[in-house]
């Protein structure tokens, strides 16, 4: 026989359950498209929710967010896309990639669209305008382009003495690795340098090209921004310590792990604007009407007990410009 506190509390929930199940088919659900694993975002979560939070939206409360991390596989953007425009959500969010920006788009005309970019999105035909996007999508700009130029220019002022450069670009990650083709050699050739491009989309290929750029004789490596090379930090940190390969990345999760210095954008604030126009959004405002933002932040990180395993000498004019540095 169900004892009374028993028999109340499965009552309570039996009546409660309805409303509960009601209140969450009325919230809208966000679509956050990621290439990055769960495990590699860390705290960036918690800035797209403190951004929602702003217009006044709650995860699991007035908001139904579903994140969607695909480790790398670009290959699953298509689909993904199509099964987020076929249930019809509320807004498609895609921070950090120009890839999943451009599936997103590619998707769909009418769903609104918070992106995360490293290219001009004009150039990308994803705005017609920074000022007045004009369309269903809208967001910020990171600058890649721009960053990589000054990333590479601040690992040439940390290893002077290294003249040929590997630059290491995931294939998968199609808009990234093209701007970088493009752009990257000509900024080494204006400082001087020799770059060799490697590629690599899985966790054998990166052995294979750490492999290669031994055997070619490389003195640093450049690595191209990537979210599944960044998830793929502590083999990079590996490889590159047993190689005794100074490195430059985008990101200063990198960094934290072990590799030599990063420059980059504040992801952070980065996820956290996303956050906020998606709750602008969500509360009527319209993407074609809130201009494209320009990322402000960005970080100079050096990680100095890797600098002295690899006999890298670090100058006080170095360390002043860094943002920070790692002892």
């Amino acid at each position: 026989m169900m004892r009374r506190r028993e028999f109340i509390l499965a009552l309570g929930g039996a009546a409660a359950w309805p409303l509960a199940a009601r209140a969450q088919q009325a919230a809208p659900i966000v679509g956050v498209v990621v290439i990055r694993s769960p495990e590699d975002s860390v705290g960036r979560a918690d800035a797209f929710r403190k951004g929602l939070s702003e217009a006044g939206y709650v995860e699991g409360q007035n908001v139904i967010v579903e994140y969607h991390w695909l480790d790398g596989r670009y290959d699953r953007l298509p689909s993904l896309m199509a099964d987020l425009v076929l249930r019809r959500v509320a807004v498609i969010a895609t921070p950090g990639q120009t890839a999943t920006a451009q599936a997103a788009k590619a998707a769909t005309t009418t769903i609104p669209i918070v992106f995360g970019v490293g290219d001009d999105p004009v150039k990308l035909g994803l705005v017609a305008s920074l000022a007045r996007p004009g369309g269903n999508a809208t967001g910020i700009n990171f600058f890649t382009r721009e960053v990589a130029a000054k990333r590479l220019g601040l690992f040439h002022d940390l290893v002077p003495k290294a003249a040929r450069i590997a630059m290491l670009v995931n294939p998968a990650n199609h808009p990234i690795a093209e701007l970088m083709l493009r752009d990257i050699p000509e900024a080494a050739r204006a400082l001087g340098l020799q770059i060799q491009v490697f590629n690599a989309s899985t966790t054998r290929e990166i052995e294979a090209a750490f492999a290669a750029i031994v055997r070619d004789r490389a003195d640093a490596l450049f690595i191209a921004p990537d979210a599944f090379f960044s998830s793929r930090r502590s083999q990079f940190v590996t490889l590159a310590s047993r190689d005794r390969i100074p490195t430059s990345s985008s990101g200063r999760e990198m960094v934290e792990a072990g590799l030599l210095m990063s420059y980059g954008t504040v992801n952070l604030d980065m996820w956290h604007q996303v956050g906020v126009y998606t709750g602008q959004i969500l509360k009527g405002a319209n993407p074609a009407d809130l201009p494209v933002v320009q990322s402000t932040k960005f970080e100079f990180v050096i990680n100095l007990q890797t600098a002295r395993a690899l006999g890298v000498e670090v100058p006080n004019s170095i360390r002043l410009l860094a943002d920070e540095v790692i002892e």
